[in-house]
């Protein structure tokens, strides 16, 4: 493809294989062509303390996308060069309707270039293991607070992220679709048979938006990218070709260019190798 490319990928379930890790061949390859004067970043619904840490190993030129597209992180310059807030009005009614429904979960806030998470009280399993899993893990730091709407009335509030089985999360999802100025995404953990994410952001964030912010930024003349999950639609959307690998979601499969390997065959490091022609080992 003629032209300034961007390659731009989801983490897990994509770029990740089944133990969350980025393999030693694509790093090779990713990084490879990243010396060779391409471009290569990120899309994903992590945050910038697990996502640094995943990510480490790849020597990425182009700030990455967070949150699906809450936040683009110059990783170079150690800074948000973009943030999504939600109307302060809005998420006070979203904490709101969480109590309603009895569903609780992590609310996030950027503020003075700082991502802050808040949190109730961890009442399952599914919450406490994440809490945990971060902590331990990415030395994430979690402030506990008696209600998220008290919160909700003074900080910079950009996320919400909650987990639980399905029927639970649809129902409060079907409260929240109606209050302006949010997306609402509910989609399955790749990790797990019984396990779903309801996230919730601003309206103009998301990957597709974020996508086109660094196509303008950085003067790309074509986009590829890659993913798996129902949060990777608006990413394609703002792709010129757009891959899906083999153990992607049908719905994802269905609106992409084409399906390439599955996330533990270093599918995407192979298609770059492939498509721009690197000799690896």
């Amino acid at each position: 493809m003629p032209g300034k490319v961007l390659y731009i990928a989801d983490l897990d379930g994509t770029l990740l294989d089944s133990d969350k890790r980025v393999s030693r061949y694509s790093q090779q390859v990713i990084n490879t062509y990243l010396a060779r004067g391409g471009s290569f970043t990120i899309a994903t619904a992590r945050t910038l303390a697990t996502t640094g840490k995943i990510i480490s190993g790849l020597h990425i030129n182009i700030p990455v996308v967070l949150m699906n597209g809450v936040a683009i992180y110059d990783l170079h310059k150690g800074i948000y060069v973009k943030v999504v807030a939600i109307p302060q009005a809005t998420a006070e009614a979203i904490t709101g309707i969480l109590e309603e429904f009895k569903i609780t979960g992590f609310m996030y806030s950027i503020d003075n270039n700082k991502l802050n998470i808040y949190y109730e009280e961890l009442y399952t399993p599914a919450l406490q293991t994440f809490h945990d899993d971060a902590v331990r893990k990415y030395n994430k730091v979690f402030e506990q607070v008696t209600k998220l709407r008290h919160k909700s009335r003074s900080q910079n509030i950009v996320y919400f992220t909650l987990m639980d089985e399905y029927e639970p999360l649809n129902r409060a999802a079907q409260a929240l679709v109606n209050l302006p100025g949010i997306n609402v995404m509910l989609y399955r953990n790749i990790y797990s048979d019984t396990l779903w994410y309801l996230e919730i952001y601003g309206q103009a964030a998301s990957k597709r938006d974020a996508v086109m912010y660094l196509r303008e930024r950085y003067a790309f003349d074509s986009v590829i990218g890659f993913g798996d999950n129902l949060n990777d639609l608006s990413l394609f959307e703002a792709c010129d070709e757009c891959y899906a690998v083999a153990n992607a979601v049908q719905e994802l499969q269905d609106q992409a260019t084409g399906v390439i390997g599955d996330n533990n065959s270093h599918a995407i490091a192979r298609f770059i190798a492939e498509r721009e022609g690197l000799i690896t080992d």
